[in-house]
């Protein structure tokens, strides 16, 4: 049998993978942890329904990661972010979790997160040609 390797794949086929993995992963976690994934997703929006921002992540046996953290130019220095990850940590510690852990590039928002009390845990460097951290706070 040959296998080839598929460039292009569906949602199907993700989810394939995806499940695999956690199956995988399920075999080496306590039982008290197994099962616990759920997406967060919060949203800022303004009183006429548009988005303005928004936090998109998902809580993983004993912590949430946040993927995607963006608050809009004209709404940002206004406490908006700061809202938003209060929202995300209340979340994180109803659910339970450890800690939270997020990355983000050098250009972007290592000041906002350190100032909320998150410790980089680790660094690449030249990371299109930039630093890239990653950060955690436990909670």
């Amino acid at each position: 049998m040959n296998l080839q390797i598929i460039h292009e794949v569906n949602g199907i086929q993700k989810d394939y993978v995806r499940n695999k993995i956690r199956d995988y992963n399920y075999m080496h976690f306590p039982d008290e942890l197994k099962g616990r994934y759920q997406e967060v997703n919060l949203l800022l929006q303004d009183t006429e329904g548009n988005l303005c921002g928004g936090i998109i992540g998902e809580i993983c046996w004993n912590w949430l990661e946040i993927h995607y953290l963006y608050v809009e130019q004209e709404y940002r220095k206004l406490g908006y972010g700061k809202k938003l990850m209060s929202e995300v940590e209340k979340i994180a510690k109803d659910k339970q979790c450890e800690f939270i852990k997020v990355d983000t590039l050098s250009f972007q928002a290592l000041d906002f997160y350190k100032k909320d009390g998150y410790e980089v845990f680790g660094v690449i460097q030249n990371a299109g040609r930039h630093t890239h951290y990653y950060l955690k706070k436990n909670i």
